[in-house]
């Protein structure tokens, strides 16, 4: 499972046409889903997510969690995160998990932060032709992959 986590000082996700999502200060996660994901790989994500500290503080470094400051999450499904470009100019996708794997991990994802978070997850809809809108903080844009805990 890999995501892009972007500081925002707002988003917003219009999907097919509709608002389904917005944030005021918080984080904008992009989640792409690997069809060898599991569980455990959602719960380790949605953790380290949780717990980083990428908001300053009074001495202006990034030392503050998504809690200390009330900030709020906006998940986004994002398959093009697992694109592979090794071969040719046309990204292939091969890696991405398929919607009947992707959308329970994707709604679980969402699930444990909530969770974890004590507030509201408004996300996209997954698999929708999506319109994000974001205010960028910073900027400070984090990618974290569960398959490369170690990095």
């Amino acid at each position: 499972m890999r995501a892009v986590i972007q500081r925002v000082s707002s988003a917003s996700v219009i999907a097919n046409g509709d608002p389904t999502g917005e944030i005021g200060k918080g984080l904008l996660v992009l989640l792409g889903v690997e069809h060898e994901d599991t569980k455990e790989d959602a719960q380790w994500l949605a953790d380290k997510i949780s717990q980083m500290r990428l908001f300053q503080d009074e001495d202006n470094k990034m030392n503050l969690a998504l809690q200390d400051v009330q900030g709020e999450i906006l998940v986004i499904s994002q398959f093009t995160l697992h694109g592979n470009t090794k071969k040719g100019n046309r990204p292939s996708f091969i890696k991405a998990a398929r919607p009947e794997t992707a959308i329970p991990l994707y709604e679980y994802f969402k699930d444990y932060l909530s969770i974890k978070t004590g507030r509201k997850v408004p996300s996209g809809i997954f698999g929708a032709d999506m319109q994000v809108s974001l205010v960028n903080d910073g900027p400070v844009t984090i990618i974290i992959d569960s398959k490369q805990k170690d990095l």
